[in-house]
């Protein structure tokens, strides 16, 4: 690899060199010279002469340089892939109070079970090669957003009623786990209808598309939510509906799911708004003596047990970082970013994700997906889960609805996100010039890439 460092006028080079940082740091004034080594040779200079000589001093890094620089990539130091080089770090400075400077010995003790993952953050390899970029847009449509004042808190739930109108947040995190948060983002809240296509991803994924579609149907009602109506098959018109939550709410098991869902982050569950649900649902009780009658429910099922299911799940509870990650598994297929672990099988993924577009936004649903394009599913809570297909997952949360039960503030952000980027499924990615796409790498890292697969005994002319 190679790359050039402006305050010595040199190039450092090595093909053993994993990356190089130089320069000032934005925000701290922190101007180390960092070396990551992937093997144990003694990295050489090669001047502008073209002389090769080697560093007077052996090379070191600040163990707190390699967190930084996780930070900067989009990896937290609490993702569990990076569990070991955590631990090794921390075991590494216990006995000092300050920063440790590490030789190569030490650093590679503390990533050794990271170089591949540590590898593909530095050389800006993930999906977002700019991060900081892309989190500098974020944070400014979310402050964009927050101006929204319009929108009522959903009261006809009481504890949902209790929250406070201006909790506004926003995670996002990438189909490579590079994670992003801004506002009230660790405050938990309800799925309520969010979890909808989290129970039909599950079921598909237990019983197969064929077995699941003998009892809900595809298409989009054209009705509320809440609405007592079937299709002409006398089954729900879709899994995104009451009607048909509380059919398939009778064939699944779920917490264990959603935990691998979002890679073991938090999954609660709140059973003050599971008895609030209970003692406030006529209407869902209505539209199970309705699905009794019409014989919508398998043959074992209990549906008194259904519906005390259906509010159970309505009643789960993330926050917007554990949501992003669930967002996240589905935008990748079903494989959890930050674990790794196949939670969803890739048909189930993609069946949910086009149901998610066709009827995921209440009666907005086609006004959603002709100006957003994207999959999401709302709910009352004030939840928008929103997938970006192969990059990433995000989840804003806003209690103030509008009259058709959405987000104001997060339908808001999604309708700004695409404006200003190509995540629309049918945005052109190679002639839209009026958007930008953070997929994209910069000139500087594609001519980096192209003289490091030179090898290094190729001629640099500086």
């Amino acid at each position: 690899m190679v790359q050039f460092d402006r305050d010595r006028s040199k190039l450092f080079w090595s093909d053993q060199i994993s990356a190089v940082w130089s320069g000032p740091w934005s925000g701290g004034g922190f101007t180390p010279v960092i070396l990551v080594w992937l093997k144990l040779k003694s990295p050489k200079i090669l001047t502008k002469r073209g002389r090769c000589e080697r560093p007077l001093r052996k090379p070191q890094i600040e163990n707190q340089c390699i967190c930084i620089l996780c930070l900067k990539t989009g990896l937290l130091t609490s993702d569990p892939r990076l569990r070991d080089c955590v631990h090794q770090m921390r075991q590494s400075s216990r006995d000092s109070p300050g920063p440790v400077m590490m030789d190569q010995k030490l650093f590679r003790r503390c990533v050794g079970n990271n170089i591949m993952l540590l590898t593909k953050a530095f050389r800006k390899k993930f999906i977002i090669p700019d991060f900081e970029q892309l989190t500098q847009h974020i944070n400014r449509m979310y402050d964009n957003a927050q101006q929204q004042e319009a929108g009522q808190v959903a009261d006809y739930i009481p504890q949902l009623a209790k929250f406070s109108p201006d909790l506004w947040g926003v995670s996002l995190c990438t189909i490579d786990g590079q994670r992003h948060s801004v506002g009230d983002t660790k405050v938990p809240f309800c799925l309520q209808s969010c979890v909808k296509p989290l129970e039909y991803a599950i079921a598909l994924h237990e019983f197969g598309s064929e077995h699941v579609h003998q009892f809900v149907g595809k298409e989009p009602s054209g009705f509320k939510f809440n609405k007592l109506s079937l299709n002409d098959e006398d089954k729900p018109h879709n899994p995104m509906v009451n009607a048909g939550a509380i059919v398939l709410s009778s064939l699944i098991k779920v917490m264990e799911f959603l935990k691998s869902l979002a890679g073991s982050e938090y999954v609660g569950f709140s059973n003050a708004t599971f008895q609030s649900e209970r003692d406030t649902g006529d209407r869902n009780y209505a539209i199970g003596y309705y699905l009794k009658e019409k014989k919508c429910f398998p043959d074992t099922a209990d549906m008194t047990a259904a519906l005390d299911f259906y509010f159970q799940l309505c009643s789960i509870e993330v926050t917007c970082e554990s949501g992003s990650v669930i967002a996240a598994t589905l935008a990748n297929g079903g494989i959890c970013p930050i674990t790794g672990e196949r939670v969803l099988s890739a048909e189930a993924v993609r069946n949910t994700l086009s149901l998610m577009h066709s009827c995921g936004m209440y009666d907005f649903s086609g006004q959603f997906a002709f100006h957003v394009g994207l999959p999401a599913k709302s709910g009352v809570s004030g939840a928008v889960l929103l997938v970006v297909p192969n990059v990433m997952g995000i989840m804003c949360w806003s209690p103030p609805l509008d009259r058709l039960g959405n987000s104001v503030r997060g339908i808001h952000f999604c309708q700004e996100l695409v404006s200003h980027f190509n995540f629309h499924n049918y945005d052109n990615l190679r002639h839209f010039t009026k958007k930008h796409d953070p997929r994209n790498r910069s000139d500087e890292d594609s001519v980096t890439d192209a003289l490091s697969s030179t090898g290094h005994r190729s001629v640099v002319s500086c």
